[in-house]
């Protein structure tokens, strides 16, 4: 067993249960929000938040790990609302999600910095709050690993090693920045039993996927309901046949759903992917995936089992 920092206080890597491995309760853009403030509606947005998280616990979800970090408008007072009022535990990230570049506050200063500023979110606590971050994320998209976010990455990696929460990635397969960001986890030093490649599954390319997994971390088949890099048919034989060649205990099944999401016009998403949501996996996904093959054992392996391990490094 290992303590894990919930946004609600610690628990035990044993009274994880049913984990939605990557979830957002909310996702806006930290500049527009603090600008143009009357854009938002805080209530509504936690009413959207409380009631996806309401169906995911009807369905028996106990945990959802939260990526929200800078550049996505992480509010940990909000995180922490949704989960005293539903009563599920949320586990919060902190690192910094970017694509290419970061503030310049970050550019004229050294990785340790950066690093010191996690750990800090790890150890003391979120935006001047006792609430306590229990996992680091970066991200690396089609741009590549551009020197700021390498910095972001080697940053993450730090952090890492001196407090022992995992990390998860976003990566792009379609350009095979996974493989890129293990290289330099590594490098600096990562176990990969403590690394989870999110987004593994916007690819049914086996071949970069096979090299992912060779590395020894987890892979996150993590975007159910988005289609426009993978449809659902194409997600599902991929998890079909990573499950036949023994991987159920390396990968994560979730949806990257964001309950409130400002990039996109008001019901846009809603629109146009009329599945995503963050009970996809529980109430369509499973079901097909079991008349498939995928076996019960399998199934609590991707969406109970290896939570616990990313997090105890087993």
């Amino acid at each position: 067993m290992a303590p894990i920092n919930s946004v609600t206080g610690q628990v035990e890597s044993s009274e994880l249960g049913l984990t939605l491995i990557h979830e957002h309760m909310r996702i806006r853009s930290d500049s527009v929000f603090v600008q143009f403030p009357h854009l938002y509606d805080e209530e509504k947005e936690f009413a959207r938040a409380v009631a996806q998280v309401n169906k995911a616990k009807a369905l028996g979800v106990k945990t959802i790990c939260d990526p929200t970090v800078m550049e996505l408008g992480r509010d940990i007072r909000f995180i922490e609302r949704v989960s005293r009022e539903t009563g599920v535990q949320i586990i919060a990230a902190t690192g910094i999600y970017s694509f290419h570049y970061i503030p310049p506050h970050f550019q004229n200063r050294d990785i340790d910095y950066m690093a010191d500023l996690f750990v800090r979110d790890t150890e003391v606590g979120i935006q001047n709050t006792s609430i306590k971050a229990g996992f680091l994320k970066c991200a690396t998209d089609a741009q590549g690993v551009t020197p700021d976010v390498e910095k972001v990455i080697r940053a993450v990696a730090r952090a890492q090693k001196r407090t022992g929460v995992p990390i998860m990635t976003h990566s792009h397969p379609g350009t095979g920045t996974g493989l890129n960001q293990i290289d330099i986890l590594l490098e600096e030093g990562v176990d990969p039993k403590r690394i989870l490649i999110g987004h593994t599954g916007d690819t049914d390319n086996m071949e970069y996927i096979l090299k992912v997994l060779d590395h020894g971390v987890f892979i996150g088949m993590d975007r159910y309901g988005l289609t426009a890099e993978c449809t659902t048919e194409n997600r599902n034989t991929t998890v079909i046949e990573l499950a036949k060649q023994g991987y159920a205990d390396r990968m994560f099944l979730s949806q990257d759903h964001c309950c409130s999401f400002d990039w996109y016009p008001e019901g846009l998403l809603e629109h146009v992917l009329p599945k995503w949501t963050m009970t996809y996996v529980l109430e369509e996904i499973i079901p097909e995936l079991k008349v498939s093959g995928v076996t019960e054992e399998q199934i609590n392996l991707m969406m109970v089992d290896n939570a616990r391990r990313w997090f105890e490094g087993k």
